[in-house]
């Protein structure tokens, strides 16, 4: 498992999910990821937030299929349909701690807003904590049936577990 970037406030930690239009993988990212790190009671230490590197969705909910599987699935009802779509902002590589893309195009994106003046250590693919398939991509559902969403869901619900495993340890000889 990879070693997270340091806090930039000791005993916090603030996390960025990126997708490409902040509507399907990194909302349900964020979703599991939240209800994790709250599982893991770590939910007054660690903030999660997500963004598409497109701005063709903002403002909009969160894709139905996503929202679907979520629901389904027993994530908090409240959490899916609060997500409206943004677009990442440069000032989230100053202010996040870690910035994790769905696919390696999105970690391009992100590697090119932030043109050599962050940390590449803070910007990632969300993958490179998969314990099943380290560096794997979120693949993209968008223009697939329902058929692809079960699919996100479980690598991201995985992949979130280890992530939060990583956090707890990172944390927990903070303040």
């Amino acid at each position: 498992m990879p070693d997270l970037p340091p806090p930039r406030t000791p005993g916090a930690y603030r996390i960025a999910l990126v997708c490409l239009g902040n509507i399907c993988r990194s909302p349900i990212a964020a979703v599991v990821l939240t209800a994790r790190v709250a599982e893991a009671g770590l939910d007054d230490r660690v903030a999660v937030v997500s963004s598409g590197t497109g701005d063709w969705h903002v403002g909009h909910p969160m894709d139905e299929r996503a929202s679907a599987i979520l629901t389904s699935e027993g994530y908090p009802a409240d959490a899916v349909s609060a997500h409206r779509a943004q677009q990442v902002r440069a000032s989230w590589l100053t202010d996040c701690d870690l910035l994790l893309a769905m696919d390696r195009q999105n970690l391009r994106d992100l590697r090119a807003l932030a043109d050599g003046e962050v940390d590449g250590d803070r910007v990632r693919l969300f993958g490179d904590f998969d314990p099943e398939t380290p560096g794997a991509e979120v693949p993209d559902p968008y223009y697939d049936d329902e058929d692809r969403f079960p699919l996100v869901l479980a690598m991201v619900e995985r992949t979130a577990a280890a992530l939060v495993d990583t956090l707890r340890a990172e944390l927990r000889d903070s303040p």
